[in-house]
């Protein structure tokens, strides 16, 4: 009993952080005002009839905190990157010079903060949900064990455990947003 309690502990941990790991994701292409190569991270080029990530196709840098530049691999790509950006419709207005594309990221309005920053809740809300999906999992696999002969102080010491690890990576969640927050509402 006690290593399928260890697995059920040790998974649940894992799924947790898998939740933590894709908020971080999720928070990173969320921009805070000054310019950075992850604000693009979700752009697709049509790349030789293939949907291809952006930074497949060219390197993406940041001179300063308000430009993005994106030096193509093949300069034949710049309609192509230009097209991607406005489909992805991250409010940039891409412009070329012939050699490259340059994005200027521009500052952003007290709407649009509120905006991202709810964005940025929200996807802190469904890190929460699946937190506690994994603690619901890891009861209900506690309970099986329980009619397969586990004792009752055992079974509740164990929820105990998944219930610490839960208010802590809930903790870990709030703590992301309050400082994504912090930096989207900073001006």
């Amino acid at each position: 009993m006690k290593e399928e309690i260890d697995f059920i502990i040790d998974s649940t941990k894992e799924s947790m952080n898998a939740a933590i790991a894709h908020l971080e994701k999720k928070l990173l292409n969320i921009r805070a005002g000054k310019a950075s190569p992850s604000m693009l991270g979700g752009v697709m080029v049509e790349y030789y009839g293939t949907p291809t990530p952006l930074n497949q196709v060219g390197n993406i840098t940041t001179p300063d905190a308000r430009t993005i530049t994106i030096q193509p691999f093949e300069k034949s790509l710049i309609p192509e990157i230009e097209k991607g950006i406005q489909a992805a419709n991250l409010g940039f207005n891409p412009m070329n010079n012939g050699e490259s594309v340059i994005i200027n990221v521009p500052p952003l309005t007290e709407e649009r903060r509120k905006e991202l920053a709810k964005q940025a809740k929200s996807e802190a809300e469904d890190s929460k949900v699946g937190v506690r999906n994994d603690r619901k999992n890891a009861n209900t696999e506690i309970k099986k064990l329980e009619k397969e002969g586990l004792s009752e102080d055992m079974a509740k010491n164990t929820e105990l455990d998944i219930q610490e690890l839960t208010d802590t990576f809930i903790k870990k969640i709030d703590d992301m947003l309050s400082v994504k927050e912090k930096e989207i509402m900073t001006v």
